[in-house]
């Protein structure tokens, strides 16, 4: 993807447009990261997480393609981010937290239960072998998931023709960011832009990376599980 695709810098995300309710959700999300010993996460600390989970999800809703989706899906979901968070922040919306491991998907049954969180559901499976979720999202979300390429591969057969991914990044990577365009090809993927965050305020290197699927999944794809990693895409 080209220097020209950077959208701007956008600020820290405002939480004054959740309402008081929503924040005790996002609160009794933190309290369960911070008590519960099988939470998949180092950061325990409730501000932290606050900063580094919560914000960083969060920082998602100044894109229009997340803010006004109908349904999305958070693949490689983990702790839950940015799944729950913008599940919480958009109550209008559907959200499937998809992740294959069976001790994550307790954890993340627990939370949502925990945070009274009814607009997010879990899938536990992988993303290659979620067969209900194949056509069916405007936005699939990805943060600290897998290299690009394979995460545009999970991803491609779950959007509707239209949809959009959107993968959290660090520091842009020029050969990862060629890799990834070439693999969108294959994929009946476009890069749209990247749009460079600052979930807190001492953020500097935060972007995230936007992809429309311009035309239906190729029938070979998705591919049998764990080749996308094992054979990417775009080398």
């Amino acid at each position: 993807m080209s220097a020209e695709g950077v959208a701007g810098c956008h600020a820290p995300t405002d939480r004054r447009q959740l309402t008081a309710a929503q924040e005790r959700k996002l609160a009794a999300v933190l309290d369960v990261i911070a008590t519960d010993p099988h939470a998949p996460t180092t950061i325990r600390d409730r501000a932290l997480a606050d900063q580094l989970h919560v914000g960083d999800s969060l920082a998602a809703l100044a894109l229009a393609e997340v803010s006004t989706a109908a349904d999305l899906a958070d693949i490689g979901s983990g702790v839950g981010f940015p799944g729950i968070a913008l599940a919480i922040a958009l109550p209008h919306a559907r959200l499937r937290l998809v992740d294959s491991q069976r001790r994550r998907c307790e954890f993340l049954s627990r939370i949502c239960a925990a945070a009274g969180v009814s607009n997010a559901a879990v899938v536990c499976a992988r993303a290659e072998e979620w067969v209900d979720g194949r056509d069916a999202n405007d936005v699939v979300l990805a943060r600290a998931l897998a290299p690009q390429p394979v995460v545009l591969e999970y991803a491609a057969p779950l959007l509707r023709v239209g949809g959009r991914l959107v993968d959290w990044r660090g520091r842009r990577e020029e050969d990862e960011e060629q890799r990834a365009a070439r693999a969108a090809v294959e994929l009946a993927m476009r890069p749209v832009g990247v749009h460079r965050v600052r979930p807190v305020e001492a953020a500097q290197e935060r972007h995230l990376h936007v992809f429309e699927k311009v035309d239906e999944t190729p029938a070979r794809f998705p591919r049998r599980a764990g080749l996308a990693r094992k054979r990417p895409l775009g080398a």
